[in-house]
């Protein structure tokens, strides 16, 4: 997949506009049920990203665009199943993914408010959630409550690790770079780890408290 698409990358980093409108629709369209499935939003994210450190993209604005297109498709996706209910999940075109759609209830049925969170990080159910969530009746306050927060942390876990693993490069071979990290890359490397670290804790901690006894 790489491969495929480095020509692609490249091309597009050319044009600044391009780049961020491309992250845009490769967040946007990975939360999209049915294309969220099929489309490589994460590795584009994550590829465009590794562009920050050499000044052809800005951080902020990378970032804007990954949280913007997510929260706009995870949103659009929620009262798509919020408006049609649960009619929504056995009509076409979700009717052909008979076995996410049975994932995603089952994982939002054993999760509930917390399958919001979890399946930001789990594709590619990660595309049905929200839809599931409305069409199974979760309040839109509830819903946004953790979605905005997942979203946010998803975000910075598939832009962060692009900027700082070029910036560290750049830093070791001497080549200048722009992301703003500078020669205290590290203090982010390390304030980051902690933060995916301590997410991640809490989430196995959680996943371990609602396990089923054996």
């Amino acid at each position: 997949m790489a491969s495929f698409l480095d020509p692609w990358i490249v091309s597009i980093s050319a044009h600044p506009w391009l780049a961020y409108l491309a992250l845009f629709l490769a967040a946007l369209l990975e939360a999209i049920p049915v294309l969220g499935a099929v489309i490589p939003g994460s590795t584009i994210i994550l590829a465009l990203s590794a562009l920050v450190p050499g000044g052809e993209l800005g951080l902020g604005p990378v970032l804007a665009a990954a949280i913007s297109g997510a929260m706009l498709g995870d949103g659009m996706a929620f009262w798509i199943g919020h408006r049609a209910q649960r009619k929504i999940l056995s009509a076409w075109p979700l009717s052909s993914y008979p076995r996410l759609i049975a994932r995603s209830e089952a994982f939002f049925h054993r999760w509930g408010t917390l399958a919001v969170l979890f399946a930001r990080f789990v594709p590619p159910i990660r595309a049905f959630v929200p839809v599931t969530a409305g069409a199974l009746g979760m309040p839109p306050p509830r819903f946004y409550a953790i979605n905005i927060p997942a979203i946010l942390l998803w975000a910075a876990v598939h832009v962060l690790p692009g900027v700082l693993a070029v910036s560290a490069l750049h830093e070791y071979t001497g080549i200048p770079h722009h992301s703003g990290i500078g020669k205290h890359y590290w203090i982010v490397t390390v304030i980051g780890g902690a933060l995916v670290a301590s997410v991640a804790a809490w989430i196995i901690r959680k996943l371990k408290r609602r396990a089923p006894p054996s």
